[in-house]
């Protein structure tokens, strides 16, 4: 199935992201973003929120370092893409951390042309800075050591303090949860999908389409997934369904681990 013409354009906003990195071209990456935007980079931390901070963001964490971008698919609902990857990033000290990873990108038309509101990258902070100190020998433990007093200078003691935020997440027991809803969902088990979730709980299948949770468990019947992500209130996973691919978003209530939403992204070519 041929994407529509507003999938095309978002599809292309969201590439040119990418080529900027990989360019070193600054002022084009920013530019990409509306001038309220939001960088939520991992999530979980404090968001960069704002044209300046979304600078500051590129200074500390972008310009320093080289960023390639493994994609597997993009999946397109509403006026959001999400992609399905692994980035590599290859440090000033030249160690290289390889991330899994679900980007979200929400955008807005300004103009006669989109561009993004807010940029969400679901990834594991701990599980990175362990591969960048414990895997990379010497080379990661001298980029460790240099980021620290560079984020600082970039953004101050608080912006450290907001990038330590993303240690915390719903973790393995959100991780737990995601697991045994998607199993009895793929059992058609609807009794215990009922009762991992409340009603006040919403479910998008497709994203976009509120469904309930008897329509939710029966179209996820026989369901696969992998590839799970905790990153702050929400655990992110790769799933396969009908035979499309597609990623899930499960948030969690704050405070708690009662599930809030689950909206899942599925590929329109399918």
């Amino acid at each position: 199935m041929a994407l529509n013409p507003t999938a095309e354009a978002l599809l292309a906003a969201v590439h040119a992201s990418p080529r900027a990195v990989a360019a070193h071209d600054k002022s084009t990456w920013v530019a990409l973003f509306t001038a309220d935007a939001e960088v939520n980079d991992p999530v979980g931390a404090r968001p960069h929120v704002g044209r300046a901070a979304i600078e500051r963001f590129w200074d500390t964490f972008i310009g320093p370092n080289g960023i390639a971008f493994d994609v597997d698919r993009d999946l397109v609902g509403g006026r959001a893409v999400v992609r399905d990857l692994y980035i590599e990033t290859t440090m000033s000290t030249g160690a290289t951390v390889r991330v899994p990873m679900h980007l979200r990108y929400d955008l807005a038309e300004v103009d006669g042309a989109w561009k993004i509101v807010r940029l969400a990258a679901h990834w594991e902070f701990a599980a990175m800075v362990t591969q960048l100190m414990l895997r990379t020998g010497v080379r990661g433990l001298t980029a460790a050591v240099k980021l620290g007093p560079q984020l600082i200078a970039n953004q101050g003691v608080g912006g450290m303090f907001g990038m330590l935020r993303a240690v915390r997440s719903v973790g393995r027991t959100g991780k737990k949860a995601v697991t045994q809803l998607f199993s009895a969902a793929a059992a058609t088990d609807i009794g215990r999908v009922r009762a991992l979730l409340d009603d006040s709980t919403a479910l998008q299948l497709p994203a976009g389409s509120t469904v309930s949770a008897e329509e939710f468990t029966n179209r996820t019947r026989n369901m696969r997934w992998d590839k799970l992500i905790a990153a702050g209130r929400t655990v992110s996973v790769s799933v396969e369904l009908e035979g499309a691919r597609g990623v899930a978003f499960v948030d969690f209530a704050t405070g708690g681990h009662r599930i809030d939403a689950v909206t899942v992204f599925l590929d329109e070519t399918a």
